[in-house]
């Protein structure tokens, strides 16, 4: 099984529009930690690019 990143019952706590709940599919979670880990690997590279060891906010 692949690592998770994502909280599944905390993405379902906030998958709501304008107050109301919404429904969320099983993969939601596998394909939001794939995004996740992409755009931590993005600020990575940014990082080093900048010649720094620490990952930042502005990174993002």
């Amino acid at each position: 099984m692949a690592k998770t990143l994502i909280v599944a019952s905390r993405v379902k706590d906030l998958a709501k529009w304008e107050g109301k709940p919404l429904n969320v599919s099983s993969q939601f979670s596998t394909e939001l930690t794939k995004k996740t880990e992409q755009v931590i690997a993005e600020a990575c590279k940014r990082a080093v690019a900048n010649g720094r060891t620490t990952v930042m906010p502005k990174d993002l």
